[in-house]
C-alpha cells in the first residue's frame, strides 16, 4: 500500500540554522512572526486537507525554541481574540487542532488592547523565567513551599516594596502619579479573574478615571498544553492592568472610553452568577455589594 503523509508520527521542524533570533533567554531563543507552515513537517494522521491548508497559514508572533537544536518549544500570539463564529474564529481552531495533534504547545493572549509589537517580548521574557522558576522551585523531597513567582518581593521601579513580577506594577505606579496630578479620581487599579471550565482564564482590570466612571479592560489567556509557570487568571489580571496602562498613557491626546460604575458592578454579578462554567470558585463576592 502506498503511504503518506499521515502515516508516519507528525514532527515539528526546527528553525533552519543561521536564522537570526530576536534574543536568546534561559537557553531558548525566541524568534520573531512565524507561520505555521514553518514549523510542522508534514500533516499528521487525523487532520483533515482543508484543515492543515487552512491551518498552515496561520502565524504565531512569537515562536520560542530550543537555542541547541532549533526545535520549537511553544508558540505565542498576542491580539485581539476572533468574534464567535467568524472566519478567524475557524482558521483558528483548525491551527489549534493541528498544533495539538503535532505536540506544539500554544499560549494564546486575547486582548483588544495588547499587541505583539508593543508587548510581545515582555510576555515571552516573563513566561520563559516563570517557567524556569516553576520547574527549578520545588526540589523532589522538599517540604518547603516555594513562593510563587508572582509573589517574589523586592524594590518596585517607583522605589516601593512589592511583587516585582507583577507586569501591573508600571500601571499601578503610573495611576497613582495620575492621581496626584488629578487626571484620576482613584490611584487604585482593581481587578478580578477567572478560571472557565475549558481552560481560559480571564482577568478584568480597571481604574476610576472620573467619579462614577471607570476605564476596563478585559484580557484572556489559553495555556494550550503549555503551563505559563505562573496562575493564568492572575498573568491574565496583571495583562489587564498593562492594558489600562496603556490607555492611560494614550488619554491625554484622546479621551478613552469609560463604562459607569454601576454598570460594571452589574457586569461583575453577572460573571459571578455563571458560577457553574467556572473551573474554579468565584473569589470576587466583595465587589458585588454596592
Amino acid at each position: 500500500m502506498t503511504r503518506t503523509a499521515t502515516d508516519d508520527d507528525a514532527r515539528l521542524r526546527p528553525v533552519p540554522t543561521g536564522a537570526a533570533p530576536l534574543f536568546v533567554r534561559a537557553g531558548q531563543a525566541v524568534y520573531a512572526a512565524r507561520r505555521l507552515g514553518d514549523l510542522v513537517t508534514r500533516r499528521p494522521a487525523g487532520v483533515t486537507g482543508h484543515q492543515w491548508s487552512s491551518a498552515l497559514r496561520e502565524e504565531f508572533d512569537h515562536v520560542v525554541c530550543a537555542a541547541d537544536t532549533g526545535v520549537p518549544l511553544f508558540a505565542l500570539t498576542v491580539g485581539p481574540t476572533a468574534p464567535p463564529g467568524s472566519a478567524g474564529q475557524r482558521a483558528g481552531r483548525m491551527a489549534a487542532a493541528v498544533c495539538a495533534a503535532v505536540g506544539l504547545p500554544v499560549l494564546r493572549i486575547g486582548s483588544p488592547t495588547l499587541r505583539a509589537a508593543g508587548h510581545g517580548r515582555r510576555i515571552v521574557t516573563y513566561v520563559i523565567d516563570a517557567r524556569a522558576y516553576a520547574a527549578g522551585a520545588a526540589p523532589d523531597g522538599s517540604d518547603d513551599a516555594p513562593v510563587d513567582f508572582r509573589d517574589i518581593v523586592g524594590r518596585l521601579p517607583d522605589g516601593r516594596t512589592g511583587p516585582v513580577n507583577d507586569l501591573g506594577a508600571l500601571s499601578r505606579a503610573a495611576a497613582v502619579e495620575a492621581y496626584v496630578s488629578r487626571r484620576l479620581s482613584d490611584p487604585i487599579v482593581r481587578g478580578l479573574h477567572v478560571r472557565w471550565g475549558d481552560g481560559t482564564a480571564e482577568g478584568w482590570s480597571w481604574v476610576e478615571v472620573r467619579p462614577g466612571r471607570c476605564l476596563v479592560e478585559r484580557v484572556t489567556v489559553h495555556e494550550a498544553r503549555l503551563r505559563c509557570g505562573v496562575d493564568p487568571g492572575r498573568l491574565a489580571e496583571d495583562l489587564a492592568a498593562v492594558a489600562v496602562g496603556d490607555r492611560l498613557a494614550g488619554a491625554q491626546d484622546e479621551e478613552p472610553a469609560l463604562l459607569d460604575r454601576d454598570d460594571l458592578r452589574r457586569q461583575i454579578r453577572a460573571l459571578r452568577d455563571q458560577r457553574d462554567e467556572l473551573a474554579a470558585p468565584f473569589a470576587f463576592d466583595h465587589l458585588c455589594v454596592d
